[in-house]
């Protein structure tokens, strides 16, 4: 409904072709670049993108939780390394793609404690083996030589950071994200604004016009879904017509899409929906839970437990870190 009502002129939108993920990609643009001082190399993602992409989505957000608590699990107490910093490490890993140790040494160089450093700030510096940490509003903290300890995933693209696995999933979280937000804006808002509201022939005046205006505007607003009553005196039968338009009460896909983007979450991170606390869809359930926690353990768990195995590398032996086996 337009405001002039002498105006003739039709118009028309049309919507651009999808975009698919091989052509113009972000990731195609993404590199590893020294920042602008030329002290230390910028990862190839966002650090603090990963974080609030983890809040986007209930699954994605909780998983790497989960992985850590597995982690910790069947960990040997070691004084060494704290069965907190080992979570926290493993968190980071799978979160970031990469997690950092600082190494403390006794007088002969052995190393004899392990402590965890958060891997937001963490960055490589030019020189090889040399590692810094940002602080807001102050320089880096500047590590020594050979005393942080990086473990990271496998980029082909560069081999200065890990990326996460999970980064061809990122569209479904976001898209999980938006469908929430576009429901919860929908129930707030409280108008069902999805139709066209159609008038001719209905003879109306210039303050009937205008009421009927003010009428669908007052519809909008929280607990306001309101039906409306209109009286056309000498009206015909399609004087008064509502076209829907991609109605969302009348074609619900936020279900589907809920559905189909929160199975991409759960792939994307190798996770058993029944290990993830979905309810099953059908009457039969998941099966054996625990045959799924043993193979879930034997292909994701024991991994990740070589993954922190590799600090053995850097220990002596009465201090090297284990895990426990699965009876």
């Amino acid at each position: 409904m337009t405001d002039n009502a002498t105006d003739k002129k039709s118009f028309s939108i049309s919507f651009g072709e999808p975009e698919s993920v091989l052509s113009s990609s972000i990731a195609d643009y993404l590199g590893v670049f020294l920042d602008s001082h030329k002290q230390y190399y910028e990862p190839p993602v966002s650090q603090k993108g990963l974080v609030q992409l983890s809040r986007a989505n209930a699954h994605h957000g909780t998983i790497p939780y989960f992985k850590r608590n597995l982690l910790r699990k069947f960990y040997i107490d070691n004084s060494v390394l704290s069965a907190n910093d080992l979570g926290n490490a493993g968190y980071d890993y799978m979160l970031f793609g990469h997690c950092y140790f600082q190494a403390m040494t006794n007088r002969f160089g052995n190393v004899v404690q392990l402590k965890h450093l958060p891997a937001l700030p963490m960055r490589r510096m030019k020189d090889q083996n040399m590692f810094c940490q940002l602080q807001k509003n102050k320089d880096p903290i500047i590590f020594k030589e050979g005393e942080v300890i990086q473990l990271k995933e496998y980029d082909p693209n560069q081999n200065i950071y890990g990326s996460p696995q999970y980064l061809g999933g990122v569209q479904s979280v976001l898209l999980n994200e938006s469908a929430t937000l576009f429901r919860r804006r929908y129930y707030n808002n409280g108008a069902h604004m999805g139709y066209i509201f159609y008038t001719a022939d209905a003879n109306l005046d210039k303050e009937d016009e205008k009421a009927l205006k003010d009428t669908v505007k007052k519809s909008k607003g929280v607990g306001n879904f309101r039906s409306m009553f209109l009286n056309l005196p000498g009206g015909k039968p399609d004087s008064v017509k509502i076209i829907p338009v991609g109605d969302i009460a009348t074609k619900d896909e936020f279900e589907k899409i809920k559905n189909i983007s929160r199975n991409d979450v759960l792939s994307m991170w190798r996770m058993p929906a029944a290990l993830a606390g979905i309810m099953p869809e059908n009457t039969g359930g998941y099966g054996d839970i625990e045959k799924i926690s043993r193979v879930h353990y034997e292909n994701e768990v024991v991994p990740m437990h070589d993954v922190f195995l590799q600090l053995n590398n850097m220990l002596i032996n009465n201090k090297k870190i284990g895990f426990k086996d699965v009876e």
